[in-house]
C-alpha cells in the first residue's frame, strides 16, 4: 500500500493529499541524483491530526518543528513527509562538531582552484529539498546563525566569500527536538518564531499495535501485544522517573522482533534490543523485571511467529 493510501485509511483529508500531489507535479524532479535522495520508508507515522498539521503548514510555505519525548516517531514522520511530498532530503544531525561550515560549506582545493564544497543547507536550498535538522536544540551558536538566515522570511543565505543564494521555492525545513536528552538546551525565541511547532505526544497502545502489526503481519497478535505491553510499561516507568528513557526504545522493540522472526529466542532478542540499552545495573534489573511479567524465558521464536 502506497503512503497516500495508508494516510487515507488513517483519515487524513483527501483534499490535503490532492494539494500535495499538485505540489509534487509543480515541482517535479527531473534529475536522477535528486530523485535518489527522496526517502523510501517502510514504517508510517500514525496520527491523523499530526499529519494534517504538518501537511497544511508545509503547503503554506512554513517550516515545522517536531517536538516530543523519545520514541514518539519524530524522525519517521520527517522521512514520511519527504516521501509524501516527493522531495530530496538533506539530513543534518546536530552535535558538538556541527558548525556553520558543515551547513553552508567550506573551501577546498579542486583543479588548482579554491572552490566551495557545499554543505547540507546550501545543497538543500538550491535544489528545493526538505532539510531535516535532527536534535536542533543541540545546535551551537555558530550553527544557529546559519539556521536563522535559512529560515528567515527573506529566504536568502549569505555565503561568506561567495555570492548570496536564494532558496528554491520548494525548500522547507523540518526540525526535530527531544527535550529530555543530555546536552540539549532551550531554543531561543528568534529561532522558535521561524517554525510552526507541533508537539508529538507519547505513543498509545492502539497506535503501537497498528505499527507493530504493519511491520509484523505474520506474528501472533496476542504475543505481539505482549511486546507492545513491554514498551508501554517501560514508558510508564520512565514517566514516573523510576528508570531513564534509554530502554524506552521502539526501535529496540522492532529490532528485537526482527531477530525473533529470524529464529532468535525472544528473551535473547529483548536482551539486545531493550535491556542492553541501559548500562546501570540497578536499572537493568527493573527493566528485566518488567519484561519478565510479559515475556517468558521458555518462549521460542515459533511462539511469536508460528509460520516461520
Amino acid at each position: 500500500m502506497i503512503l497516500r493510501e495508508q494516510l487515507i485509511t488513517q483519515g487524513v483529508s483527501e483534499k490535503l493529499l490532492d494539494d500535495v500531489e499538485k505540489f509534487k507535479a509543480f515541482y517535479a524532479l527531473t534529475d536522477q541524483n535528486l530523485t535518489s535522495r527522496v526517502p523510501q520508508t517502510e514504517t508510517v507515522f500514525y496520527g491523523k491530526d499530526i499529519w494534517a498539521m504538518c501537511i497544511s503548514a508545509l503547503l503554506e510555505e512554513e517550516n515545522i518543528l517536531l517536538s516530543g519525548p523519545k520514541a514518539t516517531g519524530k524522525n519517521v514522520l520527517a522521512d514520511n513527509i519527504c516521501e509524501l511530498f516527493g522531495r530530496p532530503q538533506w539530513n543534518t544531525s546536530f552535535h558538538v562538531n556541527t558548525d556553520s561550515a558543515s551547513l553552508i560549506g567550506t573551501d577546498t582545493f579542486i583543479d588548482n582552484e579554491v572552490k566551495l564544497r557545499r554543505g547540507s543547507v546550501y545543497e538543500c536550498a538550491i535544489h528545493g529539498g526538505f532539510g531535516v535538522f535532527d536534535e536542533i536544540n543541540m545546535a551551537k551558536n555558530d550553527a544557529l546563525v546559519v539556521l536563522h538566515s535559512a529560515l528567515d522570511y527573506r529566504k536568502i543565505i549569505d555565503v561568506p566569500g561567495y555570492e548570496k543564494i536564494g532558496l528554491h521555492e520548494a525548500t522547507r525545513f523540518i526540525g526535530t527536538m527531544n527535550y529530555e536528552y543530555a546536552g540539549t538546551k532551550e531554543l531561543n525565541e528568534a529561532l522558535v518564531s521561524r517554525f510552526m511547532t507541533i508537539d508529538i505526544p507519547q505513543i498509545k497502545e492502539e497506535t503501537l499495535m497498528v505499527i507493530l502489526k504493519n511491520n509484523f503481519a505474520d506474528a501472533n497478535e496476542e504475543m505481539l501485544s505482549q511486546f507492545a505491553g513491554v514498551f508501554l510499561d517501560l514508558q510508564a516507568k520512565s514517566r514516573n522517573s523510576e528508570i531513564s528513557t534509554k530502554s524506552v526504545d521502539l526501535r529496540g522493540i522492532i529490532g528485537s522482533l526482527k531477530t525473533i522472526r529470524r529464529g532468535l529466542k525472544p528473551m535473547l532478542a529483548v536482551d539486545m534490543g531493550v535491556i542492553g540499552k541501559s548500562f546501570d545495573q540497578y536499572e537493568k534489573e527493573i527493566v528485566l523485571d518488567v519484561i519478565r511479567t510479559r515475556i517468558r524465558e521458555s518462549w521460542e521464536a515459533e511462539d511469536i511467529f508460528p509460520e516461520r
